[in-house]
């Protein structure tokens, strides 16, 4: 019996997300709660209460069976729903097996070097990753994780050799910060940094830059420190994310600040100036 996904939503184009052009499957669930998430209606399934319906003003969320149900064709994309929800879910998610999740991309493929695979966190759906990747390999596609790192990827060899690299979040390398941000410890986080390095699978690292809620300089140079003896043998992109607040949640939304070019730009600097980092990673800031 096929394994089914909880499909978020699919991107059918990206350049954004792992080398070339891509299709991005964003999978349902996550086990972190990132004050500063930008898609905090993927954290949770719904649980079908029902309280988003009265704001759907196209009636393409209804009630049956008690279950909160979706119309896509009635549906304008004006997340009222998203909104008002009061249990940081989605009542559009999708069902899916991994043929029929790569069959809605299929036409894509011609213009596409890959899939990458997010979430929420993609590894939480282990089952139907696993199944996803191999429906892709099929079609000779390059397959990316993008993970939040708490998945304990060293012990799992069977998906390690369906994915051919996994783009790594580092919320803040201090354990005492990373739970401040996500609500959970970042051990695995650390472990699975270097691992993957090892096994010559993480393509990059992404830090969002929020300097209310972390140490920046701290993250990144204890990032550099620890895959400083790999980044010789392999290019390792390293993305410095300035936070935006759109999409996130309230009180978050106002409370946390926009970095400054001026501010970015120091960064940029300190960086140049740290001759074991400066040459050895891809640096990104956006």
């Amino acid at each position: 019996m096929e394994t089914k996904g909880i499909i978020s939503k699919i991107l059918p184009f990206s350049s954004v997300d792992g080398p070339g052009n891509r299709s991005i499957i964003f999978l349902q669930g996550c086990n972190f709660t990132c004050q500063y998430c930008h898609n905090p209606e993927t954290i949770h399934q719904c649980k079908h209460c029902g309280i988003c319906i009265e704001f759907c003003k196209t009636k393409a969320i209804y009630m049956a069976d008690g279950k909160v149900k979706f119309r896509s064709e009635n549906c304008i994309q004006c997340d009222e729903c998203i909104h008002h929800c009061p249990n940081l879910s989605d009542p559009r998610t999708t069902i899916l097996t991994a043929k029929e999740t790569i069959e809605i991309i299929s036409k894509n493929i011609p213009y596409i070097r890959g899939i990458t695979v997010s979430g929420g966190e993609c590894t939480l759906q282990r089952n139907y990753l696993l199944e996803l990747l191999k429906e892709a390999k099929k079609w000779k596609l390059s397959t990316f994780l993008d993970s939040n790192g708490s998945y304990e990827f060293w012990k799992d060899e069977e998906l390690l050799s369906l994915c051919d690299a996994v783009m790594l979040d580092v919320k803040a390398y201090e354990e005492e910060e990373h739970k401040k941000i996500t609500g959970a410890e970042n051990k695995n986080v650390q472990k699975n940094l270097v691992f993957l390095a090892e096994r010559k699978k993480l393509y990059e690292v992404r830090t969002v830059i929020v300097p209310e809620l972390f140490s920046v300089l701290e993250t990144i140079e204890k990032v550099g420190k620890a895959l400083k003896p790999y980044v010789k043998e392999q290019d390792i992109h390293y993305k410095i994310i300035r936070y935006r607040p759109i999409g996130v949640r309230q009180p978050y939304r106002e409370k946390l600040k926009i970095p400054s070019d001026c501010y970015l730009e120091e960064i940029q600097k300190w960086v140049e100036e740290q001759e074991e980092m400066k040459d050895n990673f891809i640096f990104h800031y956006i």
